[in-house]
């Protein structure tokens, strides 16, 4: 099967309904010029509020289903695509999540993922908002193929890939928000993001499968100071981890990728890595560290 990615890539503004009609607007471009699948970056109804700590960003949460995740089913069924959504859920009182809703082509919620990894760096203050995911590692059977969802910060763990791919994932989502802090940008911008682009590349080759990473751009200070330049650059890198295509560093853009799915089974049949997997001896990976003292 042939099918076309689409990657929305922009700025994020502090009007939040703004936000999500700005996002339907570019989807449904990207429908229109023919696009299976979709995938927006990380919380795009904001600007990205963990630079700082402060309860009253909580208000900017929302159920699902909600008013972004029913939009985005009408949006699905009006254009016969899939839509990967990434909102910041409300679960209940007191207990949040960074979630991906996973949408058929029919419109139908297939499924949430929840953030599984979360970060607490210099003006990335995750754990002040965002509990961990219970849902596990989890992929969807949609119109345009299997996928699976992870989140930006996931995206640095092999094992959260693996487990995705283990559940027969042919393109891999990452949802993404990251930049340089301006006054590292210099010294370690270079490094910073080769090494981003470099661990999921790695993913597409370990597990044989698509990868697509959709960022922002545009330089946001939420909470003053420098704040944070993000870097954009969403691409999609193949079954051997090579780039198919990738977006500029700070233009908004829709980036349009077509992927052939039987590339998955052909790489996987002639790098059997899956095949040669040593199961049995893996046992030390579920802790937290081995100390052979």
């Amino acid at each position: 099967m042939n099918v076309t990615l689409g990657l929305l890539q922009h700025a994020c503004g502090a009007d939040p309904v703004a936000n999500l009609a700005k996002t339907l607007a570019l989807a449904e471009r990207a429908a229109k010029n023919g696009a299976n699948i979709i995938c927006t970056q990380e919380l795009f109804r904001s600007q990205y509020f963990c630079q700082s700590e402060d309860h009253a960003n909580f208000a900017l949460a929302e159920s699902i289903p909600g008013p972004s995740s029913t939009a985005f089913q009408q949006f699905a069924k009006k254009h016969g695509v899939v839509v990967v959504a990434s909102l910041f859920e409300k679960r209940s009182a007191g207990l949040y999540h960074n979630t991906a809703v996973i949408i058929d082509a029919d419109g139908k919620l297939l499924g949430r993922y929840r953030k599984m990894h979360i970060p607490d760096d210099p003006l990335f203050y995750e754990k002040f908002y965002f509990t961990p995911g219970d849902t596990g590692f989890r992929a969807w059977h949609t119109k345009f193929g299997k996928i699976g969802v992870l989140i930006c910060w996931d995206q640095w763990y092999p094992e959260a890939a693996r487990l995705t791919a283990l559940r027969g994932a042919e393109i891999l989502f990452y949802p993404t928000a990251i930049g340089w802090h301006p006054k590292e940008k210099k010294k370690y911008g270079a490094n910073q993001h080769g090494a981003w682009e470099t661990i999921q590349r790695a993913h597409g080759v370990a597990n044989g499968c698509f990868v697509a990473v959709t960022n922002r751009v545009g330089l946001e200070k939420s909470m003053g100071g420098a704040g944070i330049e993000f870097w954009g650059q969403s691409f999609v890198a193949g079954t051997s981890g090579q780039i198919l295509a990738k977006a500029s560093v700070d233009a908004e853009e829709i980036l349009l990728v077509p992927v052939k799915l039987g590339d998955v089974e052909t790489t996987r049949t002639h790098w059997p890595f899956l095949r040669d997997r040593r199961i049995d001896a893996y046992g030390d990976i579920t802790k937290r560290f081995i100390d052979e003292t």
